[in-house]
């Protein structure tokens, strides 16, 4: 039987530094669903990389004295090495200096040109070069600067192709309201509602002040607009343009429409508006979603490398470990607001819910495993009426986890999982094993605790997997069974009594020691 496909995108990266915890962040959201979608059955297609065109990337190289093509390709690794080190599975890593893209690019902007909605005119307005974005007068910030970023814009005037966006506002209207899950959350959709209900102005595709990107092939002195181009990634990834038609093809091709675009809420007018109107002149079909977070603050300011308060990913995965890392952010921030993220705030999460629950939990149920069962699992019990409890909960967490990834609650979703560890770690205390094992009476009951306990570990370390793989990797193996990432439907394997009887548990190490310095 053939699985549904399940293809998400994180925004293509800009290359002008190395990723920080806001485009880490985006990053582990995709890869915790991406997991959890590949657990539930589905053909997963994960895609993530770089946008390597503009003029911005040309003054970085000529600054550095490099080619433009020279300086992205040191800037590439270094992104695969933080993906790598996040435990990022994405599956596809696009660049936009790629063949494969300026290809299915050019071939996107020749239909756009055949189907009418191109056409040559002078541009003269604002242009914010940080962001690489076009600004009307009414559209600028204080003191007339970039609305986004706060720095100083630039007046252009050019001779450029034109998108005519303006012919597509009253389709877009129409489409969020027949699709009222296009836009995700509700404040973003109604903000982009609101934008295009102000009326849009039709949009410059090309430039001719800078070379650095891909030629028009109908236009060669001219190169695409930087967004206009990043934006085709998402189709060229998938095959668009591969057999040098504008089409899909290739094995591919069955993936889009993409199920989610996630995206920063700064980038939502690209995404929620210029693009699916280029789909629509395409006659290409929508993605279903475009999820746009929020930012993360630190001190409450967004945290930015162009602020200069951004951290590395690196720093912090030294410190607390990578998966304390994802699920830190995935816990602490609800996925879609702004949320306030904090060195000392994540000493505290990882001593509460790491060590003391998670942690603390497989370590004292294995090592009383070892000393009461000698490393191994009892026989599965008839359930007395003090396990119900524990039962009801973990037969409920497929259903509960489901319905807050479905809304990408990855809070909510976690949370659901720590009933179970937090119920499990209570029945422990209450069942008491050291005082059943004092006696050969209670040696029946002894080994239903133990059994009961370990059960619920097993199924907890499934729903803890998407956002803490290594961990649940780790509890799996400790227990004597295969792979956790091998599980492909999710609800079968979290059937109470998976356990096999007679499997040696491994005590181990202990998964997160507590930290006691100071959270300075």
């Amino acid at each position: 039987m053939e699985r549904p496909s399940f293809y998400l995108t994180t925004p293509i990266y800009y290359v002008n530094s190395v990723p920080h915890l806001g485009t880490a962040y985006t990053t582990v959201a995709a890869d915790a669903l991406a997991r959890y979608r590949r657990m539930t059955g589905y053909d997963v297609h994960f895609l993530t990389g770089l946008d390597e065109h503009g003029q911005k990337v040309a003054q970085a190289a000529e600054q550095n004295g490099m080619t433009p093509q020279d300086w992205v390709d040191t800037i590439a690794p270094k992104f695969l090495e933080a993906w790598k080190l996040l435990d990022i599975t994405n599956d596809d890593f696009i660049r936009t200096t790629e063949p494969r893209h300026e290809a299915g690019a050019q071939q996107f902007l020749q239909v756009l040109k055949d189907r009418g909605d191109l056409y040559q005119g002078h541009y003269e307005g604002w242009y914010c070069l940080p962001d690489e974005t076009f600004y009307t007068e009414d559209q600028l910030g204080e003191n007339s600067t970039c609305p986004q970023c706060g720095r100083d814009v630039q007046f252009v005037k050019e001779d450029n192709w034109f998108f005519r966006l303006s012919a597509y506002q009253d389709r877009l209207l129409a489409y969020y309201e027949e699709h009222p899950d296009f836009i995700q959350p509700d404040t973003r959709r109604n903000e982009v509602i609101s934008f295009v209900s102000g009326g849009l102005k039709d949009l410059s595709v090309s430039r001719t002040t800078f070379t650095w990107g891909i030629p028009l092939p109908f236009a060669p002195e001219h190169v695409m607009y930087v967004w206009f181009d990043a934006l085709i990634n998402y189709i060229t990834a998938v095959g668009f343009g591969a057999d040098g038609t504008p089409t899909f093809s290739g094995p591919l091709a069955h993936y889009w429409p993409a199920q989610y675009h996630f995206v920063g809420k700064d980038i939502i007018r690209f995404h929620c508006t210029i693009w699916p109107a280029m789909l629509m002149a395409a006659g290409i079909p929508l993605p279903e979603k475009v999820f746009a977070h929020g930012f993360l603050l630190t001190k409450g300011e967004k945290m930015s490398k162009s602020t200069g308060n951004a951290v590395t990913p690196a720093s912090l995965v030294e410190r607390f470990g990578v998966d304390a890392y994802r699920y830190y952010f995935m816990r602490d921030v609800q996925f879609g607001t702004d949320g306030s993220v904090s060195v000392e705030s994540m000493v505290q999460r990882y001593n509460a819910d790491l060590a003391n629950d998670w942690g603390n939990l497989v370590s004292r149920l294995f090592n009383m495993t070892e000393k009461y069962c000698g490393g191994v699992v009892p026989a599965v019990p008839v359930p007395a009426d003090e396990d119900q409890d524990i039962l009801r909960i973990a037969a409920g967490l497929p259903d509960a986890y489901e319905l807050r990834m479905q809304s990408l609650d990855y809070a909510g979703a976690l949370e659901a999982a720590w009933e179970l560890i937090k119920r499990t770690n209570r029945y422990i205390e209450d069942s008491a094993p050291w005082n059943l094992a004092k006696a050969d009476e209670t040696r029946g009951r002894l080994e239903a605790v133990i059994y009961t306990a370990l059960e619920s570990v097993r199924i907890a370390a499934l729903f803890v997997a998407p956002v803490m793989p290594n961990t649940s990797r780790e509890v799996w193996r400790r227990l004597g069974l295969g792979d956790i990432h091998d599980v492909t439907d999710l609800a079968a394997a979290a059937v109470w009594g998976g356990l096999p009887a007679g499997s040696k548990v491994e005590k181990g190490e202990a998964l997160f020691p507590r930290i006691y310095e100071d959270a300075e």
